[in-house]
């Protein structure tokens, strides 16, 4: 694990939310985009050392839909920045720890993305974020 790359807050509306982050709190919105894999709408953060990456469900199938109805909104993910996702996956399945991935997606910003399960990770979901591939 190279650094914590983002922290994945679950929002029911990224609209409503945003004025939050920029306008109470001062923070700067970096980019907002769809990704379709996850049915959700992101927005990034510039919270200095980390970003934020707020999510939104684009539908009742999402994930995001899921989590906001169990436990409200909040924080849902931390996220790490690695270099060579498939090894990193491998070297934590060797050690024991259940990934919710078979093969990394392509996430936010295209990076190549796995979720490690909450159970191997004393009820945290980790993600891993690989950006090497990615210019710029």
């Amino acid at each position: 694990m190279k650094k914590v790359d983002h922290i994945g807050i679950a929002v029911k509306n990224l609209d409503e939310t945003i004025p939050y982050y920029t306008e109470t709190l001062g923070l700067k919105v970096l980019k907002i985009e769809e990704v379709a894999s996850e049915s959700v709408r992101v927005a990034f953060i510039d919270a200095g050392n980390v970003k934020l990456e707020l999510l939104e469900p684009m539908s009742d199938q999402s994930a995001i839909h899921s989590f906001i109805e169990k436990k409200g909104e909040g924080i849902h993910h931390i996220a790490f920045g690695v270099e060579g996702i498939e090894e990193r996956m491998n070297e934590l399945r060797e050690k024991g720890v259940r990934i919710l991935n078979e093969q990394p997606k392509i996430g936010a910003g295209g990076a190549q993305v796995a979720f490690l399960h909450p159970k191997s990770s004393f009820g945290v979901l980790y993600e891993l974020c690989d950006k090497s591939g990615l210019k710029g």
